[in-house]
């Protein structure tokens, strides 16, 4: 008896066609957007721009309860990504708030890498993303957390060099110390942990390669001045590609199950350090290209649902690999497209559920290699903008 498709049904008549750019806009403005007054105060105790004694804003926020006005102070900046729905909880210790502090850096790379994508970068404040990844910053590790007061990791370390890099603000970051952080995660084996509690996955070979490329410290050249600075690159690669099974596809550690997330990963790993010649593009890109289901969305594994996610996680691997032309590029719009909502902006996983930034970037990144017109295009490595990516000198490997 044969296993029936896990698929979903879209509704011709009623799903939408084009994409709703300004709404999407609008609705990840609302996950982050506060009235603010600007004050000018001098903080010697904090240098900006090589000067001590420079003014530096203070954004107090409008319509916020008195302990995250206190908290505001306290901490001279202040920014607030909304992930459920409230701007400001009426109590600092509620639930939803708590549990999803874990999101803020990523939350941020999400709806920046967004807006920037639709071009409307200038919609934000860009001292509050900064000042956020400031307070972020564990000096003793050189590493970068999700929230004041978490633990470091290389997830949101990433996040944060891709975030200074949109910006244009690579030269404030510690360089240094971030680098010191990466190299300090590399195991024996060319495996990355996240942080200093020792998991291993995939995930953070990738997070590693494309932090030093974006801060300029990734040296593939043996000959290179300077490489002492960068990491043990051949047992790296070794490890990413002992992760490669039989069908093609990487997981998360060496015989681990084939993943569309992990693969984009290793593939993005091979992509920054110019190795994708290594492995089969062939067999990969047949794996990545049964993906596709009837209704045009594509899966992470056999036998799963489709997921938005999973169009930028799959199509960006076939972009890399020179075979994006293996699926039906028109049936993944028209499912991208679908998911997302009319009313409120911002797309969900599938069409009818509930809307979201993750998915929301990575549609938008999706519908970009997809050619979508009015996006800018998007670097299928580093899902940032490709100008972005130009303006820092920074290459990757792309098969044609």
């Amino acid at each position: 008896m044969a296993n029936l498709l896990k698929d979903v049904v879209i509704d011709e008549k009623s799903r939408p066609k084009q994409l709703l750019l300004e709404k999407h806009v609008d609705y990840l403005l609302k996950y982050g957007k506060v009235s603010v007054f600007r004050f000018v105060t001098f903080n010697p105790n904090r240098p900006r721009h090589g000067s001590s004694t420079e003014s530096v804003w203070l954004w107090i926020t409008v319509g916020l309860c008195t302990e995250c006005r206190v908290r505001a102070l306290k901490n001279r900046a202040f920014i607030l990504i909304r992930f459920s729905n409230y701007v400001c909880p009426k109590d600092a210790n509620d639930f939803e708030f708590c549990t999803t502090e874990y999101l803020r850096m990523s939350g941020m790379y999400w709806v920046l890498t967004t807006l920037a994508v639709a071009k409307k970068l200038d919609t934000v404040q860009r001292d509050q993303f900064l000042d956020f990844i400031d307070e972020c910053w564990d000096s003793s590790s050189g590493g970068y957390s999700a929230c004041p007061g978490h633990d470091p990791h290389i997830l949101y370390t990433l996040s944060a060099v891709q975030i200074a890099a949109t910006l244009d603000a690579i030269e404030r970051l510690p360089s240094d110390d971030i680098v010191r952080y990466v190299r300090s995660l590399q195991n024996p084996d060319g495996s990355f942990a996240g942080d200093r509690w020792g998991e291993v996955d995939t995930r953070f070979s990738f997070c590693a390669v494309a932090t030093l490329a974006l801060l300029g410290r990734l040296h593939l050249d043996d000959n290179d001045n300077g490489t002492d600075n960068s990491i043990d690159l051949e047992s790296a690669v070794r490890f990413v590609l002992s992760c490669q099974n039989f069908d093609g596809g990487f997981g998360s550690r060496p015989n681990a199950e084939s993943h569309a997330g992990l693969i984009y990963c290793c593939v993005g790993f091979l992509s920054v350090v110019r190795r994708l010649a290594s492995i089969d593009g062939d067999t990969l890109a047949w794996w990545l290209s049964e993906r596709q289901l009837p209704s045009g969305g594509l899966n992470g594994r056999p036998e799963k649902l489709p997921d938005v996610c999973y169009s930028w996680w799959v199509i960006s691997s076939l972009t890399m690999l020179g075979r994006q032309r293996w699926i039906d590029s028109d049936r993944l719009k028209a499912y991208i497209l679908a998911s997302q909502d009319v009313e409120t902006g911002g797309f969900s996983d599938r069409p009818g559920d509930l809307p979201d930034p993750f998915h929301t970037v990575f549609g938008v990144a999706a519908l970009s290699l997809l050619g979508e017109p009015g996006l800018l295009q998007v670097s299928p490595t580093f899902c940032m903008p490709q100008q972005v990516i130009d303006r820092l000198g920074v290459t990757s490997q792309i098969l044609s």
